[in-house]
C-alpha cells in the first residue's frame, strides 16, 4: 500500500528534482535538483497559496515570492508564523527548533532532530506519481496542527501486469495438449493393435471351424477317419439333379447326377452304369438302362434315391438334339479328347469328326458325337466318361449369372419335366458354371460290380463323400434275375418271354438282340447256388434242361438266357 503523501506536483516538476535510489519497497526516491540560488528555503510539498513560495495548484503555477528559511503553512491556517516540521502519520511534532532556516521535515513522520539534519536527500525525498492528499476539514489537533484524515481514494495498489505469466501458462497448455495428444495416439495405437488381434483370431477360428464342417482338417480327412468324415459328409448340403442324355438316332441313354456341394463349394458329375441294379415300381430288380426306358423320370429317381441315399430334386431329359443346340449357344466347348470319332453323316475314309488330343474344340454336331461313342469292344464305361467330358465343357461355358443361364435354357425351348422349370434350372447351371470354371469341379464314376450291386469302396469314395448317402442295392434273395437276350430272328420273342418269367417269380433284366440268330438256346448260371435256378427257368421257358450250363452270366444277372430259333413261346 502506497502513502500518497506527494500530492499536488504535476509532471512540469521533472526538471527540478532527480532520482537518488529507491526505498525498501522499490519506489522511487526524488530530492530537489542542485540550484544555483544562494539559501535556497526547503520545500514543502503541501504548500499553499499564500503569497509566497511556490504554489503548484495556483492559476499558471505562479510564483508568488519566496522567504529564505521560512516554510508556509501547508493546510491555509492563516498564519505566517513558521510551522514545525510536518508528520504525515500523525508521531507528532518533531522536536527542535520549528521553522528555522535550513530546517526540513521528516516525510515519514519520525521526530526530527534539532539542528541541521545531514541526510537532506532522505528529507525532501519525493514521488511525482502520487497524487496529493485530500484537503482537510477537520479541526486542528491541540498540538497546533491540524488532524489528518486518510480517505480510501488516497491509497492505490500496484499491481504491476505480469505479462511473463501468460507466457507460462501459453507454455504449459502448449506443453501439457502436446502430451495429452502424445498418450491418445498411443492409446489408438494400442486400440487398433488390439482390434488386429481380435479380427486375426476370429479369422483364424472361423477358418479352423470351416475346416472341421467341411471335414479338411488332417486327421479328419477320408483316408484318416472314416468315422469324422462320415458324420461330416452326412451333415453338408448338397444340390442334386439327374440328367438322362437320350440319343435319339442309335437309341440308348447316359446318366449322371450334377452335384452341387453347397457347404465345400465343390461341383461333382458323378456318373451311372446303365448295369447299376435298381428296383423297379413293383419291387422287382432292374437295370438303370431298363428303368429309364420302362419306368420313366420319375420312377427313375426314386430308385435311384433308394440305391444311393440321395434325394434327387429334378430330372433334366437332354436328348442329343437339344445338346447340340446347347453348344452351339454358348459358343462351342474345348475339351480334351481321348479318340477320334468318325463322322455319323460321312461316307467311309472320310476325316473323322472329331481328333484325339488336346484342348480340342468341338461344336454341337461334334460334341454329341463325341459324346455318344462308343468303339467296338468297349464297355459302355468308356462312352459314360466321354458324356461326363461333354458336360463339364458345357459346364465351363455357360454363364455363371444365374439370369443368364436361365435364357440360355429358354432358348433350348425344351420341354423340361415338371419337377424343374427353367428358372430352377438355370440357377442350378449357373453355380455349377461358377464353380466349374474356378477349377472346383471334378467328374467320378460310380463303380459297379458285374451283377450291377455297388461294392464298399464304392460306398466310401462317392456315394458317402460325393453324395452324403448310404448304398442300399436291391435284396439278392427276393428274386431271381434272369437277363434274356433275343437270338431267335423273332422280335416278339423276347417280350413274350418276359411275361413268362414274371409270371413264374422271376424278375427280368432287358439283355437285347444279339447281332445274328443261333439256332440252340442257352441258359448259363456262374455260381453252383444257381444251378438250380437255372434249371426251373430253363423250364418255365420251355426249354430241355440240356441247355443249362455253367458260364459267365450277363451284368447283374443270377442266370442269363439267350433265346435261339428252337424257342417256342406257344409251347412255355
Amino acid at each position: 500500500m502506497n502513502d500518497r503523501y506527494d500530492a499536488g506536483y504535476g509532471g512540469d516538476h521533472d526538471d527540478r528534482y532527480e532520482l537518488v535510489g529507491y526505498d525498501e519497497y522499490g519506489r522511487p526516491i526524488y530530492q530537489p535538483a542542485a540550484q544555483q540560488q544562494p539559501q535556497q528555503q526547503p520545500y514543502d510539498p503541501y504548500a499553499q497559496q499564500q503569497g509566497y513560495g511556490y504554489d503548484p495548484y495556483a492559476a499558471g503555477g505562479q510564483q508568488t515570492g519566496q522567504y529564505p528559511g521560512q516554510s508556509y503553512d501547508p493546510y491555509g491556517t492563516g498564519q505566517q508564523a513558521p510551522v514545525p516540521p510536518y508528520d504525515p502519520y500523525g508521531n507528532g511534532a518533531a522536536q527542535g527548533a520549528p521553522g528555522a532556516p535550513g530546517t526540513s521535515y521528516d516525510p515519514y513522520g519520525h521526530a526530527a532532530a534539532s539542528g541541521q539534519q545531514p541526510r537532506v536527500a532522505e528529507q525532501t525525498a519525493y514521488i511525482p506519481q502520487q497524487a496529493g492528499p485530500a484537503e482537510e476539514t477537520e479541526a486542528p489537533a491541540g498540538d497546533g496542527r491540524p488532524e489528518r484524515d486518510y480517505a480510501t481514494g488516497q491509497f492505490a495498489f500496484v499491481e504491476e501486469p505480469d505479462t511473463d505469466s501468460e507466457d507460462v501458462i501459453d507454455w504449459l497448455n502448449f506443453t501439457e495438449n502436446r502430451t495429452e495428444r502424445r498418450e491418445e495416439a498411443k492409446r489408438r495405437a494400442r486400440s487398433r493393435l488390439v482390434a488386429l488381434v481380435v479380427v486375426l483370431a476370429l479369422t483364424a477360428v472361423g477358418g479352423v471351424g470351416y475346416l472341421w464342417y467341411a471335414g479338411k482338417l488332417p486327421g479328419l480327412s477320408s483316408s484318416d477317419s472314416k468315422t469324422g468324415t462320415a458324420t461330416s459328409a452326412t451333415a453338408q448340403k448338397r444340390d442334386v439333379i439327374v440328367v438322362h442324355l437320350h440319343n435319339t438316332k442309335k437309341g440308348g441313354t447316359s446318366t449322371a447326377l450334377l452335384v452341387d456341394n453347397t457347404t465345400t463349394q465343390q461341383g461333382t458329375t458323378v456318373l451311372l452304369p446303365n448295369s447299376l441294379a435298381v428296383a423297379d415300381d413293383d419291387g422287382s430288380t432292374t437295370t438303370l438302362a431298363k428303368s429309364v426306358e420302362d419306368d420313366g423320370s420319375s420312377g427313375t429317381r426314386e430308385a435311384i434315391d433308394t440305391v444311393l441315399g440321395t434325394e434327387i430334386q429334378g430330372t433334366w431329359r437332354l436328348d442329343t438334339p437339344y445338346l447340340q443346340n446347347l453348344v452351339d449357344i454358348i459358343g462351342n466347348i474345348e475339351i480334351d479328347t481321348n479318340a477320334d470319332v468318325p463322322d455319323p453323316d460321312g461316307k467311309k475314309g472320310t476325316a473323322p469328326l472329331v481328333t484325339k488330343g488336346k484342348d480340342r474344340t468341338l461344336g454341337g454336331k461334334a460334341a454329341v458325337a463325341y459324346a455318344t461313342y462308343r468303339a467296338s469292344g468297349e464297355a459302355q464305361n468308356a462312352q459314360l466318361e466321354r458324356f461326363g467330358q461333354v458336360m463339364q465343357g458345357v459346364l465351363r461355358k455357360v454363364s455363371s449369372d444365374a439370369q443368364g443361364a436361365t435364357v440360355t435354357v429358354q432358348t433350348l425351348a425344351q420341354i423340361l419335366d415338371p419337377s424343374l422349370t427353367d428358372k430352377d434350372l438355370g440357377t442350378f447351371l449357373a453355380k455349377l458354371a461358377d464353380l466349374a470354371k474356378g477349377g472346383d469341379y471334378k467328374t467320378a464314376l460310380l463303380p459297379v460290380q458285374t451283377d450291377g450291386t455297388l461294392s464298399a469302396q464304392a460306398s466310401d469314395s462317392v456315394v458317402k463323400d460325393v453324395l452324403g448317402g448310404t448304398a442300399k442295392s436291391p435284396d439278392k434273395d427276393a428274386a431271381v434275375r434272369v437277363s434274356v437276350q433275343n437270338a431267335s430272328g423273332v422280335k416278339g420273342n423276347s417280350e413274350k418271354a418276359r411275361i413268362v418269367l414274371l409270371n413264374g417269380g422271376f424278375t427280368f433284366l432287358e439283355g437285347g438282340t444279339a447281332s445274328a440268330a443261333q439256332s440252340a438256346s442257352k441258359v448259363v448260371y456262374t455260381d453252383a447256388a444257381d444251378k438250380e435256378n437255372a434249371t426251373e427257368v430253363a423250364k418255365t421257358l420251355g426249354l430241355p434242361t440240356s441247355a443249362v450250363t455253367k458260364g459267365k452270366t450277363s451284368s447283374n444277372a443270377n442266370v442269363s438266357v439267350v433265346l435261339g430259333q428252337d424257342y417256342e413261346p406257344s409251347a412255355s
